[in-house]
């Protein structure tokens, strides 16, 4: 089995993909889940900081649409609102936590999604004032030392298991909570953004494939051509001029998201899609099977 990266092809999809999504959109749609605010929440408060946050932090294994809208409606409930203030959530019972996430279907995997959003809240709580903007000042606006200290800070030092920051700190929602506070909340004062790597789910990675910029033979664990996939966009982009900045990996992030849950995710395992006739990148759908089942691809491209 043997899997290659196509850098050049993605060089030339990159400039497809992002034109196709700022101005038209992806199959006719450019907005994510994540973009529609609760109900009197002002983009770039700190309302809006901690709703993406603490939503943001269990994002994995989870349809997105239906998660953000649990979260809005949590959010805009006067008896829940709380789950969204560090300062509040500290002194609720763990069983309390669990019943007002559940209320609107925040929670998912009870025990879970409960311990992430809890601790999470607890650390901004005790060392950042309940403000998770303090914790990004205090790694200098980097996004490298945030991706850092994201995975190395624990409540217990050298104690591995009682890390400050779970899932947040994860290969996927670490970068993926950098992408949105640029793009959702508008801080700006993000550095190093060109190095952080674009943020793979299933939807990047099953896009990925379907335009060959990622191809081949192989069959097994999906998580584990999740690299070949960062490795591609990172490398990819170089070069190319957005808006008069240079394009970075995190640019094509929901591009790609939005080419799979639109277009690649019906895509039979022969290799037809319904919607190749509508797909702005057409022209770079490759034959071939590729078929994804739960965490295991089967590709041969």
């Amino acid at each position: 089995m043997s899997v290659y990266i196509d850098t050049e092809r993605a060089n030339k999809l990159a400039n497809i993909l992002f034109d196709s999504f700022s101005n038209e959109g992806i199959l006719g749609q450019n907005e994510m889940p994540e973009d529609i605010l609760p109900e009197g929440v002002e983009r770039g408060s700190l309302e809006h900081v901690l709703f993406i946050t603490l939503t943001v932090s269990i994002d994995y294994m989870r349809d997105a649409p239906s998660l953000w809208e649990s979260s809005r409606k949590t959010f805009e409930d006067p008896e829940t609102r709380y789950l969204f203030q560090p300062n509040s959530i500290y002194k609720k019972s763990v069983e309390k936590i669990r019943e007002d996430m559940k209320k609107y279907g925040l929670a998912k995997r009870y025990n879970n999604d409960v311990n992430i959003w809890r601790t999470n809240s607890i650390t901004f709580h005790e060392k950042w004032d309940g403000n998770p903007l303090n914790f990004l000042e205090d790694c200098g606006w980097d996004s490298l030392n945030i991706l850092k200290r994201l995975k190395s800070e624990n409540h217990l030092e050298n104690n591995r298991n009682k890390s400050d920051f779970p899932y947040l700190r994860g290969a996927k929602i670490g970068p993926l909570w950098i992408r949105m506070l640029r793009d959702n909340v508008g801080i700006s004062k993000l550095e190093n953004l060109d190095k952080v790597p674009i943020p793979v789910d299933i939807h990047v990675a099953r896009s990925s494939l379907a335009i060959g910029v990622v191809r081949g033979e192989y069959e097994g664990k999906l998580t584990d051509i999740f690299e070949n996939v960062r490795k591609v966009w990172f490398e990819g982009v170089k070069g190319l001029k957005i808006g008069g900045r240079d394009m970075i990996a995190l640019d094509v992030d929901e591009p790609l998201w939005h080419l799979s849950k639109y277009g690649c995710s019906h895509r039979t395992a022969r290799g037809k899609c319904p919607f190749y006739n509508q797909c702005e990148a057409k022209e770079f759908c490759v034959k071939g099977k590729i078929t994804i089942n739960k965490d295991k691809v089967s590709m041969r491209t």
